[in-house]
């Protein structure tokens, strides 16, 4: 559920939804994107009335501490889908990165939808 690290003075444990949240903003930044897509998982939340920052993205440590990231998005019409999902990937690792110092491995991108 987490990625724990040590420093000097103790250790430092980031959770798998922060990193959603920070891949989550990340992406909602990508000109062309127009939300963030939905999972299962996302879905019984919405159903249960709770609050989900995250929406569908999930997150998975390796065993060496880098992540891999799945993110459904649905993207506006009339944008080029490969350079839409690409400007997705390099905004989400670069943000993750500097912001967790965790490594991320692979981004795969969901589009699930087109909309105006």
């Amino acid at each position: 559920m987490k990625d724990e690290m040590s420093t000097g003075l103790g250790k430092v444990n980031i959770y798998k939804n922060v990193i959603a949240s920070i891949a989550s903003i990340a992406t909602v930044e990508i000109e062309g994107v127009l939300k963030i897509g939905s999972s299962f998982k996302s879905i019984v939340y919405e159903l249960l009335g709770k609050k989900n920052n995250t929406a569908g993205i999930t997150v998975n440590f390796d065993k060496n501490g880098s992540v891999t990231i799945d993110v459904p998005v649905v993207i506006k019409y009339g944008f080029n889908l490969p350079e839409v999902a690409g400007r997705i990937q390099e905004n989400i690792k670069s943000s993750v990165e500097r912001t967790t110092d965790v490594m991320v491995k692979d981004i795969n991108v969901d589009i699930q939808s087109v909309e105006r």
